[in-house]
């Protein structure tokens, strides 16, 4: 005696799990990534300070100062002539301006010191040096 065979039902779901894993995967790289593409891409070894605390996110510049004695406003290479005038030009426009300085710790300090005066010179009040905390 035979059964008679039953007609199994189509399933017709549609399985997430692998979707989701993905999705998930990718969120995790983008959070991980997004920082290093948003930081500088010049490379300068900061001095450690005790007493640091984070960037806040104004209208802000930054200005960087290479071992090599070579400054880079934004992460383009200019000289203290043009760096002045860009700044002034910068300032102008938006006089709560915050300069953020960038500096190897083996730059001489003659050069940080003239890059002073022209902040000065300039009456930025907001003026912060990058440091790496410890």
């Amino acid at each position: 005696m035979r059964l008679p065979a039953r007609k199994q039902k189509l399933i017709a779901e549609i399985n997430i799990t692998p979707f989701t894993d993905v999705i998930l995967v990718l969120l995790i790289i983008f959070m991980i990534t997004t920082p290093l593409i948003l930081q500088s891409n010049l490379r300068v070894n900061l001095p450690g300070s005790a007493t640091g605390s984070p960037m806040q996110e104004n209208r802000q510049i930054s200005v960087t100062v290479t071992n090599e004695g070579l400054i880079y406003l934004d992460d383009k290479l200019t000289s203290r002539k043009s760096l002045k005038a860009e700044i002034s030009r910068i300032h102008r426009d938006n006089p709560g301006l915050e300069v953020i300085l960038f500096s190897d710790k083996m730059v001489r300090f003659k050069d940080i010191v003239n890059l002073l005066d022209i902040f000065n010179e300039l009456g930025i009040k907001n003026l912060n040096i990058a440091t790496r905390t410890e």
